[in-house]
């Protein structure tokens, strides 16, 4: 498969995800990468800034997403349920999960990954809490809002990628706010 063919970043990630899975993350190389999806290393550059980045790439289309639904709840809609739609947003989005099961299973086997991880998940955050502030949710409500949804989600993702596939990511994202609502209420 020639470098000029299309499809050229899919296959890298998908390569990537392969080879860590297989070897482990800190023992592949981008020349491996490439190699496996039919590119140079110089390809995989233009593609991606460094090896993690191959893992979070997309993370953009999730921000947007989740920023997108915030903005098109209600105006009357609480600093909660803005966030409740933003992310039944993200459940609709990320529904291949076996694909993010594998890719989990490279996060938690890797410190500087997770470390990663939470780096994306902050900027998620501050992403949620900047659009509630537009929405004119003063702070604390704003940050406390956002930081909630993003526990949500990390708790609910974690709960998916590992308990039997019979519910989606929306479901079980539905399912850990009522929890957190019950307990909240006692």
């Amino acid at each position: 498969m020639g470098r000029w063919e299309p499809g050229a970043g899919g296959r890298l990630r998908e390569a990537a995800l392969e080879l860590y899975l297989e070897q482990g993350f800190e023992q592949t190389t981008v020349a491996e990468i490439g190699e496996r999806a039919g590119v140079t290393a110089r390809t995989f550059f233009r593609y991606f800034a460094d090896k993690r980045e191959v893992l979070f790439a997309g993370s953009e289309v999730l921000q947007d997403t989740m920023i997108a639904a915030l903005e098109g709840a209600p105006e009357s809609a609480s600093a909660m349920t803005a966030v409740r739609a933003a992310l039944d947003a993200v459940g609709r989005v990320l529904t291949d999960r076996e694909h993010s099961a594998r890719r989990q299973s490279v996060i938690v086997a890797n410190a500087e990954l997770q470390e990663r991880e939470l780096i994306k998940m902050a900027s998620l955050s501050r992403a949620l809490s900047d659009g509630l502030r537009r929405r004119g949710v003063s702070d604390p409500q704003a940050s406390l809002a956002a930081e909630t949804g993003i526990a949500v989600f990390r708790v609910a993702f974690e709960r998916w990628v590992t308990e039997p596939a019979d519910r989606d990511l929306a479901q079980v994202m539905r399912e850990s706010l009522d929890q957190l609502r019950a307990i909240t209420a006692g």
